[in-house]
This record gives structure tokens, sequence and C-alpha cells, in this order.
């Protein structure tokens, strides 16, 4: 196949839906198809949603390129781009859509912004991509239904290889809970709600690590260094930034418990990947993490903002080491059963062909 990718970068920075738009480029490209990736520099979705529709030159690129079938990722709305594109080509355009922006926690007049923006570039498309039945019921509640795929993303980027014995030993290692939080710093990803529940809890029962870009949203970065010296947590916390995987995966290896508690995932890749290296997971009810935890089995999750029952858990592992090691070793039996970045990609290939005949 001859596959056109329309792709936003973000130097320096790395989101689920880059890892999921890498992942299925290289596997599609490892099967010996031609993959075309046209990049779009991220400046801010108001922005590319103006710039990237009225850019002449991408458009003259999607006429000119001979394809079998176009990608876009749904985080770049080309609304009115593919209009025009679709009385030029014959090509069918696919979304790939991680998770819309209006399902997100807003005020409520943003959010009709954010849907009257996607509305309008989900009814051009030909079909969908999705990384969760959550997001595949956002959007057919949205646009209503279209050939579509959902292919969960993988989580064996690492290739962990950690033992039930060694997940059973780490956890009933003494001293404080060792929490991680994996996430670049910004309000989605909650990270304000989780310090605030560590703040209620005796500093010796737990230390956190926080890894992820800080480069995104300098603001909240402040925020979060400030709540940090207000609530004298700074022996208890510290913030890593991004980090190579080969670092990240000694980190996950070393922690107890993935606790990123955000307002909304459409999926949550980091809860699979942490699940390899046998720890149990923190999540929020809003999204598709519920696609992957099983509520205090092999983790758990809390309504969004609920500080009590975030500090609720993580106290409760912190004493009951017992219960740590038997939902630890639950994660990881989870992380046995769901589906390889092979075999995500390779589903979203067979779909692809179906199109294209």
């Amino acid at each position: 196949m001859r596959v056109g990718f329309v792709s936003y970068v973000m130097p320096d920075t790395i989101t689920g839906g880059l890892l999921y738009d890498w992942m299925l480029v290289d596997y599609l490209r490892r099967q010996g198809d031609h993959v075309d990736v046209i990049p779009v520099r991220w400046h801010g979705y108001a922005y590319n949603a103006v710039a990237d529709n009225l850019s002449r030159s991408l458009f003259k690129r999607l006429v000119e390129t001979p394809l079998d079938v176009l990608l876009q990722d749904e985080v770049n709305p080309l609304f009115w781009l593919n209009r025009r594109l679709h009385h030029r080509v014959h090509y069918p355009v696919i979304s790939i859509v991680h998770h819309l922006c209006c399902s997100e926690a807003r005020p409520a007049w943003q959010n009709r912004f954010y849907r009257w923006v996607e509305r309008r570039y989900l009814s051009t498309v030909d079909g969908f991509i999705f990384n969760s039945e959550t997001t595949r019921n956002e959007v057919e509640n949205l646009v209503g239904q279209r050939p579509a795929v959902v292919a969960y993303p993988g989580g064996d980027r690492f290739h962990p290889t950690v033992t039930p014995e060694e997940i059973a030993a780490r956890a009933h290692q003494p001293g404080p809970l060792r929490i991680l939080f994996v996430g670049n710093l910004i309000p989605r990803k909650q990270l304000h709600t989780l310090l605030a529940a560590l703040a209620q809890l005796p500093e010796e029962s737990w230390r956190l690590e926080v890894v992820g870009s800080q480069q995104m949203d300098p603001r909240y970065v402040r925020s979060i260094r400030r709540q940090i010296g207000q609530r004298r947590l700074e022996n208890g916390v510290t913030l890593s930034g991004a980090v190579s995987d080969a670092e990240l995966a000694e980190k996950l290896s070393q922690s107890h418990l993935l606790a990123v508690p955000s307002s909304y995932e459409g999926f949550g890749i980091v809860y699979v990947e942490a699940m390899g290296f046998g720890l149990l997971a923190i999540a929020s009810t809003a999204g598709g993490a519920g696609e992957i935890i099983d509520q205090a089995c092999n983790g758990y999750l809390v309504s969004p903002g609920d500080v009590g029952a975030l500090a609720k858990h993580v106290y409760q592992l912190s004493r009951d080491r017992g219960l740590l090691e038997r939902m630890s070793l639950a994660a990881h039996e989870t992380y046995s059963r769901r589906p390889t970045w092979a075999e995500c990609a390779r589903r979203i290939r067979e779909f692809l062909e179906s199109l294209v005949g």
C-alpha cells in the first residue's frame, strides 16, 4: 500500500498519541508498505486548526502524492482541507482518534467550541481508527457510524522480563511506597490532585517520582513547584523531567505503583506499560482506563479530582504489603493478556487493506 500520514510534530515531547502513530508507521514500513509521513509542526490547537486548513503547500502535496489511503491524526482537525481534497482525490481519508478534545474536563463554553470543530472535521473523513471502545462511543455519539476499527495500543515497548517472584519480593521491601507518575506536566494529567492526596499522608510512608516533559505548559509547572513548596513535599517528590526509554524502564522496574489520575484519558498506554513491570495503576473513572483496570483487582479508578479516595488507596497500599503484592501480580497477569504493538498495527493494516481493496 501507498500510505500518506499527516501527523503533528512536538519537539522534545512524546505523547501517547504520537507513540501510537510512530508504532503504526514502523510496522507498516516493515511490512513493505510505502508510508509518506507528512509532518505538521504543532503550535497549538487553534493555531493549527486555522493554519493547516489554509495551507496551500499541504493541500498541494496531498493532491499530488500518489496514495492508496491517507491517515490523519484527529488532533489536527483538517475539516476545510478535507472538503476540498475530496473533490481532487479518490483515496479514502481515515482519522486516527485517540480521544476527543471535547471529552476533556474544561469550561462548557470551551467544549462547545471543540465539539463544533471536531464534529465538522469527523464528518469529512471516510473511516476511523480508535484506540478504545470508549473513544469509538464518543465519536459515534458525535457523528454517527462509519467504517472503523478498534485497535488497542500495545504495552510491550520495553519488553519487560520481571518475574512474579521478583514482583512479590519488591512489594515486601522495607521503606516507603515508591510511586511513579508518568505523563507530560499538563493540567489534564492531574499531578496537582496526586500531590494534594499525598500531602494528607505521613511523609515517611511514600516517595513520588514524576517523569514527563515540563515544556508543554510552563505556567502549570510553576504552579506544581509552588504546591510542592507550600505543602512542604520537597523531601518526598522528585521532578525528573523527560527521560529516555531505558531510564523510564528502570524507574518502572523499581517502583511499586503507577499513579496518573488524569481528568480524562482516551485509553492510557502508560497503565498497560506499567503493568508489564508488575505495577498496579491508579487512574480516573473518566475515559478509557476502565477498559484496562479492574477496580481493586489490578488497580483503582477514582473520580476526577477525588483527593480523599486517592489518599485512601495510597495509604492502604503503603500499610498492607500483602494487598500490594496481590494487586501487583494481578496487574502483571493483565499485561500478559493485552495485545502487543504488532497485533495492534496488524489489525489496523487489515482494516486499511479492506478499504483499499
